[in-house]
């Protein structure tokens, strides 16, 4: 299906059932996001708010929100992608078979972004757009699906652009209404490739800030391309209908865009921004980021506002990675040697942790197998774009076992049957973590580890609480959340001396007992029936809440030759006091949006 417009790609979705109209009048002020959690949470359809109150412009939330409405979405273009991108990994596969990928070659040339002459928006004001504010503590109102446009000031020209999707602040803090825009993006992005390189020349940036469009404009800003492949060329193969767009005023106004806000960035000028309910489950905390001054917004006629809330996993953007997956297949198993299979795992948040599986081929001759290639594996995917930002990789390989790490039960019964903790514990100390994860030492600082295994089972690993771990003093509540992995509750965390003394205590009870066979991993949690009550808790809490450097522990731990090694891994993953806090849901906003739900309500009946 080929969209022209974003409201195209919403009359398509109700015809086929999957999106409402909701006609009553609704706040941006939490009572939006609120709907579109509960909606999203019972896998619901795309939601059309019609009577947005205080503002002129309808929006739309959702959209995204199952794997199957996405893939619906495109269900044209899916698989002409899937054969570009094998092309483009295995290019020899046209030379093989000519006819059968000239579709592909003619999608390909028929990509290419279009340069428009006519106009067709509106002057407005930031003050005119839906200002949906979507967590109690957010700074302000927030743009959560902006396609942010940014040019090379050394290249410049829509070749050598960058479409990314970074959160933009409207509203609240010191920024000033209708002047000024937060634009927040990580370290690692595109637009900071161009910003410095603006920087340097004292030049400004020039920011174009594109909501709406057809759905493939969206997908395209967040799908991790290659360097070398525009995203403006991606957004036409998506969408097959070439991306459209012209400058005003030395700004580029993407062309089916239902708003546009355009600005620059001057350099090193910055402004508090945030706080804001993120990804991980937390809010990320007010920081300097870059300030936007604002030129120009402009809206088509009727325009409609998309939106989504992003907070603790999973959300609309779980189906964006699970779409990305489904797009790329293999790509990443292609770029990294040996590699088999990669999981970020949603349920923790895609960033903390990965589990991933590979080849191990060096040890062919040693009486002892034991990790080598995977560990190479992993440097590998520790170096690999936003891979980079996980904190805690588990990687292994199998000869006769096609273990996934998918399965993830599973997976980590492998693992710790075969870890070696003594020498299988690889840490990198000192480094770069995820901006939004507030674990670690200071603002994207913080530390990763490599749990790495391979071999014959050593371990068989307890399916109960062992007996001598429910007599510990000062640790309680214990629950089993997997084979081998036992949580334990402890009083509240108040500082590191303190912890260490605590550990110091739980090591003095447990070393020389038989747990140290039977269960190579404690968790130590505020509560631990709800982290072991189901496992997307048990990996929330886990990885969430942990720098690995300063909160892994051992039972019998020890140096040598500046390795660290244990008998048994005790992750402290109790809430730090230099944490972000969790998300939590308003009360009263929750009863007052009942009635959009109750018989008479737009969406009575919607959530089975």
């Amino acid at each position: 299906m080929v969209y022209r417009s974003l409201e195209e790609s919403l009359i398509d979705l109700e015809k086929n059932g999957q999106l409402v109209r909701i006609k009553e009048e609704v706040n941006p002020f939490l009572e939006m996001a609120a709907i579109h959690l509960r909606v999203h949470e019972a896998k619901g359809p795309a939601l059309l708010f019609e009577n947005v109150k205080g503002f002129n412009y309808r929006a739309a939330s959702n959209i995204f929100g199952t794997i199957e409405r996405s893939k619906f979405l495109f269900r044209k273009r899916l698989e002409i992608i899937q054969q570009l991108i094998q092309l483009r990994n295995n290019p020899q596969q046209f030379f093989k078979k000519p006819f059968s990928t000239i579709n592909t070659g003619v999608a390909a040339l028929s990509s290419l972004p279009k340069k428009m002459n006519s106009k067709n928006f509106d002057v407005i004001k930031i003050s005119d757009l839906p200002l949906i504010h979507h967590w109690p503590d957010d700074g302000g109102a927030f743009v959560t699906l902006p396609q942010v446009y940014t040019e090379d000031v050394t290249k410049p020209g829509a070749g050598h652009s960058n479409l990314g999707m970074y959160r933009i602040q409207l509203t609240g803090n010191k920024f000033e209404l209708n002047k000024e825009v937060g634009l927040h993006y990580q370290i690692h992005r595109g637009i900071g490739i161009h910003q410095t390189k603006a920087n340097e020349k004292n030049l400004p940036l020039k920011v174009s800030v594109f909501v709406g469009g057809p759905p493939a404009h969206a997908l395209s800003a967040v799908m991790p391309l290659p360097e070398d492949l525009s995203e403006l060329n991606f957004a036409g193969l998506l969408g097959g209908r070439r991306f459209r767009y012209y400058y005003d005023e030395g700004f580029c106004i993407s062309y089916d865009a239902d708003f546009v806000i355009t600005g620059e960035v001057l350099p090193n000028e910055n402004k508090p921004e945030g706080p804001f309910g993120d990804h991980l489950g937390y809010y990320s905390l007010q920081h300097d980021f870059p300030l936007m001054h604002v030129h120009k917004v402009y809206a088509k006629k009727n325009a409609i506002w998309p939106f989504t809330v992003v907070g603790r996993p999973p959300q609309e953007d779980t189906s964006f990675g699970e779409l990305i997956h489904e797009i790329t297949g293999d790509v990443v198993t292609k770029e990294i040697p040996g590699l088999r299979q990669l999981n970020a795992v949603d349920a923790a948040g895609v960033h903390p942790l990965l589990l991933a599986t590979g080849s191990e081929r060096y040890t062919p001759y040693q009486k002892t197998k034991q990790p080598a290639e995977i560990l190479t594996i992993a440097n590998h995917i520790l170096g690999t774009g936003q891979l980079s930002l996980a904190k805690f990789l588990f990687i292994t390989a199998s000869d006769a076992h096609d273990i996934s790490p998918n399965d993830i039960p599973l997976f980590f019964k492998y693992v710790l049957e075969r870890i070696d903790l003594k020498r299988d514990i690889h840490f990198y100390t000192n480094t770069t973590i995820d901006t939004l994860d507030y674990s670690g030492t200071a603002l994207n600082e913080g530390s990763k580890v490599v749990f790495a295994a391979y071999g014959d089972v050593r371990r068989e690993l307890c399916t109960e609480v062992p007996s001598i771990i429910h007599t510990l003093k000062s640790f309680d509540n214990a629950k089993l959340a997997m084979p081998g992995i036992v949580c334990l509750q402890s009083t509240k965390f108040t500082s590191y001396e303190i912890a260490d003394k605590e550990m110091m205590m739980l090591k003095d009870q447990i070393k020389g007992t038989d747990v140290l066979q039977q269960c190579p991993f404690i968790i130590i949690c505020d509560d631990a029936g709800f982290t072991a009550e189901k496992i997307n808790n048990f990996l929330w809490v886990a990885f969430t809440r942990c720098n690995p450097a300063k909160d892994i522990y051992g039972i019998n731990s020890f140096y040598q030759y500046k390795h660290w090694g244990c008998n048994v891994v005790v992750l402290d993953a109790r809430i730090k006091p230099h944490h972000a806090p969790a998300l939590e849901k308003d009360a009263a906003v929750e009863k007052k949006i009942d009635r959009i739900f109750n018989k008479g309500g737009s969406l009575y009946g919607i959530l089975k």
